[in-house]
């Protein structure tokens, strides 16, 4: 087996660990966060309905300011959105990455505009 393999193996693993123990419902929806080489995009999903409640991406974000910023500025976002849609607490999946950088601004900014994870 090569290593990209077996890479590849242990974050699939990892991912579908974190996944087992993480899922929403109307009332305390999932958040879903993608992390690409530019992007980081969230998503609020009712796992019941199989339905993506809202979604964000810091590509609606124009300012000039770095990656972490900007996923600040996306949990600010889907907490507003997620108030918008009458939603005051979600469940935070991770996914395969670590919660620190992009992914713990995310989740303080989040909870600094009122929705509980």
């Amino acid at each position: 087996m090569s290593s990209l393999t077996v890479q590849r193996a242990i974050r699939m693993r990892r991912v579908q660990r974190t996944r087992a123990t993480t899922n929403g419902t109307a009332l305390r929806p999932r958040i879903s966060l993608f992390k690409s080489n530019k992007f980081v995009y969230a998503q609020l999903i009712d796992d019941e309905a199989q339905r993506t409640l809202f979604s964000a991406s810091t590509r609606d974000i124009k300012e000039k300011m770095n990656r972490t910023q900007q996923s600040a500025r996306l949990g600010e976002l889907v907490a507003l959105g997620a108030k918008k849609a009458g939603i005051s607490s979600a469940v935070l999946h991770r996914g395969q990455y670590k919660y620190h950088g992009h992914l713990k601004a995310f989740a303080e900014a989040a909870r600094a505009g009122g929705l509980a994870i």
